[in-house]
């Protein structure tokens, strides 16, 4: 039994965390197949993006207790271990989007932060977990989830252990929309789709530029972060090509 399913739909990669019996925990095993077929889906210009679920009940429910412990008795850190897999996500150049079937808890929140875009499915439920063991948060977690929502989400969540369903994920903007089960999986790839449907290194640029979009405060310098990546895609036949047939579609009107 793979860790890790995967199925091709068009220019979009499926990827199922496949434990199911432990509510796909971030294991040592997952992590290594997520650096293994990000390395592999990189590689492949064919795939444009990235879908990422649970098989059975669960999208992920965190880090795995044992590995958390010896990660807390190790000098010089085995946590990067343990974030090595959302973090590869998170990483990524390609379009990524969660599809969030059930429990997302923890080190499996981080899985869900570390896409570009979030679907949640009716039975979806967001629970950062980490104080109600005792843990401070990791990862970048809290980063991650006060760049999505607000404050107040942030420290309702984190601090006082609010757990949001689907349509409550939607609303205060941990998800982008919140759709049945059954629907789950198809929206999920029909969104990854759609940036699929780009050049892989203007996604991989635009995705540079919204990240460092982060640390700019002042109206000149976000024309200055953008300058750059614009010009290079205005010499791109993505660019050139569609301007020359939008001006071929002008003159046989005239």
């Amino acid at each position: 039994m793979k860790i890790l399913q995967k199925e091709i739909r068009g220019r979009v990669a499926l990827l199922t965390f496949n434990d199911p019996e432990r509510r796909n925990v971030v294991s040592t095993e997952l992590n290594e197949a997520l650096l293994a077929t990000f390395d592999e889906l990189e590689a492949d210009e064919n795939i444009g993006a990235v879908v990422l679920t649970g098989a059975g009940r669960a999208f992920c429910a965190g880090a795995v207790l044992d590995d958390l412990l010896e990660a807390g008795q190790t000098q010089g850190g085995a946590l990067p271990e343990i974030y090595a897999g959302f973090l590869r996500v998170a990483h990524s150049p390609l379009a990524t989007v969660a599809a969030v079937n059930g429990a997302a808890v923890g080190a499996g929140m981080n899985m869900v932060l570390g896409c570009d875009l979030v679907i949640a499915g009716e039975s979806a439920r967001f629970d950062t977990r980490f104080l109600d063991i005792g843990l401070h948060p990791g990862g970048g977690h809290t980063w991650r989830l006060r760049n999505i929502t607000d404050l107040a989400t942030t420290k309702a969540m984190v601090l006082f252990g609010q757990i949001l369903d689907g349509q409550q994920a939607a609303q205060r903007g941990v998800a982008w929309e919140c759709v049945s089960d059954e629907d789950l999986i198809d929206v999920a790839v029909a969104h990854a789709a759609r940036a699929a449907g780009h050049p892989r290194d203007l996604v991989a640029r635009t995705k540079e530029t919204l990240h460092a979009g982060a640390a700019v405060t002042e109206s000149v310098a976000s024309v200055q972060l953008e300058l750059e990546p614009q010009q290079w895609s205005m010499q791109q036949p993505a660019f050139t090509e569609m301007i020359a047939k939008l001006k071929n579609r002008i003159a046989k009107k005239n």
